[in-house]
């Protein structure tokens, strides 16, 4: 859309990006607007991890906005240097990321665009979301988007994002991150397709290499929060980031700066680092949360002491298989084997007391484990489900392919045989003419010309008669006999 330049910002003596429009699209009225939108979205997000925008106006016919500058470089240069990132960093760069994305969406923005290009991380570490030039108002109707194209980079894009930009969601983003989060583990991407078109078609079938195939000591948990976050189906995603981050924070893989920049500030210095704890997340993060009350208002290191035992008597809260939502009591034992028959899902809720609140299974230690055991077996379920359904349809698509062959191959044999008892049939005919009326076929030719008179007036002559002879002169005609 156009040029970057770096500035001076003389009022504040600071270094700012300024992007500029090209003097083309600076003269279409649709361009203008969207370079203006776009430093509208920008200004409306306010996040020590996002990338700052401090003024927007036109000098002489030059459109311009300047933009925090940043001292560093994209994610995408780090990956062309490194191959790929420790688990530490790459969970590190998902939490800021995702922790940029909640606040954007809390002002009712989605970035649409997510991807290793649009994170930057400064010369002391601090991760920043950057171009939010394709955001979208979720509540607003932007006649710029127009339905059924997919506005993005194509290879971390949504499926829905690719079939209609116009109608989407803070998923979008959640998929988007979940992409970035596979390529930063593994070195590789999801999907791969020679054309946009292959890729969006590999993203409609949904199937790719899991981070764990790829990368083995990717944890099985985190490979499992990956495929939620990339789900082809929105509704079976995340449904916010706040969801994400839980999940991620809960892993305690991610380190306190980022291991490949020199000289890192570690969280609490005001720079906007993200070391988290499961216990809670640091001011860099923007919530702190390090009190938060657990079950029977326990805090986390007295619910560990609490639960040392095996034979604790739990409130279990969960469906039975009528869909029925009901609450029954059982020992710590008996809800693991529960998890493992599968009775008890990862949705179950227990509380250690009658007067405490509910909370998922997975947030006590004796059932961490267990539910994420379950969850794998029903991640390998639903995928051999899903391989099994692939396979039918191969098989159903090779079938019909042999049916319409063989559906093709006796209609021409039907046809060559039907030509040719036609030609045989119209070659005999013409036998039949030629043997039946080939001695008239010349004198009837010679009558329809006209050159048959004077032979038809010579066997008109009658019968008894001779006719007449040229005969010499003075002798008599012979008598008739």
């Amino acid at each position: 859309m156009g040029e970057v330049f770096l500035a001076r910002q003389i009022s504040l003596d600071r270094m700012v990006a300024l992007k500029t429009l090209s003097k083309d699209l600076a003269k279409k009225g649709d361009f203008v607007a969207r370079f203006e939108r776009e430093a509208k979205s920008m200004a409306k997000i306010d996040h020590p991890n996002v990338v700052k925008i401090y003024a927007v106006d036109s000098y002489k016919g030059i459109h311009f906005a300047a933009i925090e500058y940043i001292d560093g470089q994209s994610l995408q240069n780090w990956l062309d240097q490194l191959g790929r990132l420790s688990i530490a960093d790459a969970v590190y760069v998902a939490i800021v990321s995702a922790e940029a994305l909640k606040h954007a969406h809390s002002q009712n923005m989605v970035h649409r665009d997510i991807k290793p290009d649009n994170i930057l991380v400064t010369r002391k570490g601090v991760v920043k979301v950057a171009d939010f030039g394709l955001a979208k108002a979720m509540d607003e109707e932007v006649s710029m988007t127009q339905s059924g194209t997919g506005l993005g980079t194509p290879l971390y894009m949504a499926p829905e994002q690719a079939r209609n930009a116009k109608h989407v969601d803070e998923r979008v983003d959640i998929y988007a991150l979940g992409a970035t989060l596979y390529h930063l583990l593994t070195g590789k991407l999801p999907f791969n397709g020679k054309t946009a078109l292959e890729l969006i078609i590999a993203k409609e079938k949904g199937t790719y290499p899991t981070a764990r195939s790829v990368r083995s000591e990717v944890p099985e948990r985190l490979d499992l929060i990956i495929d939620k976050m990339m789900a082809k189906e929105p509704n079976h995603r995340y449904k916010s980031c706040e969801d994400v981050l839980r999940d991620l924070l809960a892993l305690g893989l991610h380190g306190s700066t980022l291991s490949f920049i020199e000289g890192a500030e570690p969280v609490g210095t005001g720079h906007g680092g993200a070391a988290t704890t499961l216990a809670g997340r640091t001011q860099g993060l923007g919530k702190t949360v390090a009190a938060t009350q657990l079950p029977g208002a326990m805090t986390l290191g007295a619910m560990n002491d609490a639960a040392a035992g095996t034979t604790r008597i739990w409130y279990v809260q969960f469906e039975d298989e009528r869909g029925k939502t009901v609450v029954e009591k059982h020992s710590t034992g008996r809800i693991v084997k529960m998890l493992a028959s599968g009775k008890l899902t990862a949705k179950a809720r227990a509380k250690f007391s009658a007067d405490g609140a509910y909370y998922p299974l997975a947030q006590f230690p004796e059932f961490t484990k267990p539910v994420e055991e379950s969850l794998a077996r029903k991640a390998v379920a639903i995928r051999k489900e899903d391989m099994q359904g692939l396979y039918k349809k191969v098989d159903r698509a090779q079938k019909m392919f042999y049916i319409r062959r063989k559906v093709k191959d006796l209609s021409r044999n039907i046809f060559s045989m039907v030509s040719l008892v036609i030609v045989v049939g119209l070659m005999g005919l013409l036998v039949y003419l030629v043997v039946q009326y080939g001695k008239t076929i010349p004198s009837k030719i010679a009558h329809a010309i006209g050159f048959d008179d004077e032979d038809e007036k010579k066997s008109e002559v009658p019968v008894g008669v001779v006719p007449p002879q040229n005969l010499p002169q003075g002798q008599p005609a012979p008598p008739a006999r």
